[in-house]
């Protein structure tokens, strides 16, 4: 990028400053290009190229069918639509698990292959090793505690984690412990507010919400949650700012009447 390029980067070193002004950081998802131009240029200051893509990009149930091939194409994608935002990439299941030579190659592929600035990797204490080898190539790690969706079947529901003292305990260890080897931020994910707040202020690296209160130093959504396309997903923590889903499928349908009608195309729309 040019030195007289009129956008600024947002790197990892911002967002720790803006962890220590007090500055709220926001994170939304995007899949494409189309989206992340958009979601790029409305400010926001992390784009996550989330596994998430599995479900509203593919229509699985989970997280865990998606592919490494398939991560680095929607990563692509939205890495030549970003001019100013730091786009952080989910390894998808299987690629990181129990083989920190494979999260090294994994985290390898996506880098060189989508342009990505850096991935994202679930759990804690087990998945230090692969932190580190990733960590040591020179690729930055966010963190990901409390609801893990890839393991939903250990789990076996998407309920709020950490609410007794001894899962908490392990996630405040798991954070401190993230934290000290080198990620340099950290999602929470549906754990009680006040845990946030705490594992918030007890570590140097900035934490990111979702559903996990007001205490964290960011919030993250999934975007087609938060602009109604998807309207079949309610949980307590998402706010719609729009409702695309009877939008698109108005304007959809209107179409469909005015081709049907002979309306569309009229004189003034052909040659």
């Amino acid at each position: 990028m040019s030195v007289h390029s009129q956008v600024k980067r947002v790197t990892t070193h911002t967002l720790r400053e803006m962890k220590q002004k007090g500055e709220k950081i926001a994170m939304l998802t995007s899949y494409d290009f189309s989206m992340a131009r958009i979601v790029d240029e409305a400010g926001v200051d992390v784009i996550l190229v989330g596994d998430s893509a599995s479900n509203v990009m593919a229509g699985h149930e989970t997280t865990l069918p998606i592919t490494l091939d398939q991560m680095i194409y929607h990563a692509s994608s939205v890495v030549r639509a970003v001019k100013r935002a730091l786009v952080v990439v989910d390894l998808p299941f299987g690629a990181y698990q129990g083989n920190s030579k494979e999260a090294l190659t994994s985290s390898i592929r996506i880098m060189k292959e989508s342009g990505a600035h850096a991935v994202k990797l679930e759990g804690g204490i087990e998945i230090k090793e692969s932190v580190e080898r990733i960590l040591s190539a020179g690729i930055p790690v966010m963190g990901h505690l409390g609801l893990t969706p890839q393991s939903i079947y250990k789990f076996g529901t998407y309920t709020v984690r950490a609410k007794e003292d001894e899962e908490a305990g392990h996630l405040m260890h798991d954070a401190k412990i993230l934290d000290e080897i080198g990620c340099f931020g950290i999602v929470l994910e549906k754990i009680p507010a006040h845990l946030t707040e705490k594992v918030s202020k007890s570590i140097d690296v900035p934490t990111i919400g979702i559903g996990a209160g007001a205490g964290a130093d960011g919030q993250v959504l999934v975007v087609h949650d938060l602009l109604g396309i998807t309207n079949e997903f309610n949980p307590r923590f998402l706010r719609r700012y729009a409702n695309l889903y009877d939008d698109i499928k108005g304007a959809v349908a209107h179409y469909v009447s005015d081709v049907r009608s002979k309306d569309f195309p009229n004189e003034s729309e052909q040659y």
